[in-house]
């Protein structure tokens, strides 16, 4: 089966319905640098899937994923991570000792990215569902983890004090452990929870899509 109207007609809603929050998202930002950097992942992620979409089509899971992962980004974006209301809510509501945002979206961080790369390495490269599929879709999205916790690192370096409204650390020595330990968590999850799912989706779709 090739791509359908009706294909279509949901990558074009995920799009703008994207660009309306990305819109938001802009519109009353609390500190410019932050958003620009969370924002500016969307846009080269989002940039990507356009840039491919006539020679590489994902599957509508993956790209529901994907919307789901850069809203998370853009709302991150726009309150930056340590000041996202609804956490701040479940923070005083449960007595936690910080906003909890930016663990989610590290756990996402995995969580999209592992069936991203689930998807490219069955479909483009030579290897088969088992062991080996796993092992390295998980150390891709660990390896990602990795590079961005540099990045951030060089983004703490270059912008000292401001650096906390990007990185939303909120005074934890172990939070690039923890961010990492979380991706990891996520692409496990979503590899053992969507693997089947994922492969129904697959058969549903033209050797060349």
């Amino acid at each position: 089966m090739g791509r359908t109207a009706k294909d279509t007609r949901l990558h074009i809603f995920l799009l703008l319905s994207l660009a309306l929050v990305f819109i938001w998202s802009y519109v009353g930002y609390f500190d410019f640098w932050g958003w620009f950097l969370e924002a500016l992942l969307v846009f080269i992620g989002i940039g990507i899937l356009v840039s491919v979409y006539g020679k590489f089509r994902f599957t509508n899971l993956v790209y529901v994923l994907v919307w789901v992962h850069a809203i998370i980004l853009l709302i991150g974006a726009h309150y930056t991570y340590s000041r996202v209301p609804v956490f701040n809510w479940i923070r005083d509501a449960f007595e936690l000792s910080r906003n909890h945002y930016d663990r989610l979206g590290h756990f996402v961080q995995g969580f999209v990215p592992a069936l991203i790369a689930r998807e490219v390495l069955l479909r483009k490269s030579p290897l088969q569902r088992g062991g080996w599929l796993l092992a390295t879709v998980i150390c891709f999205c660990v390896a990602m983890s990795a590079v961005y916790e540099l990045f951030e690192w060089l983004i703490a370096l270059v912008a000292k004090d401001d650096g906390e409204v990007f990185l939303a650390t909120q005074g934890d020595v172990w939070d690039a452990q923890k961010d990492m330990a979380l991706c990891l968590a996520g692409a496990v999850v979503s590899l053992f929870s969507l693997s089947k799912l994922h492969d129904r989706a697959l058969k549903k779709m033209s050797p060349v899509a």
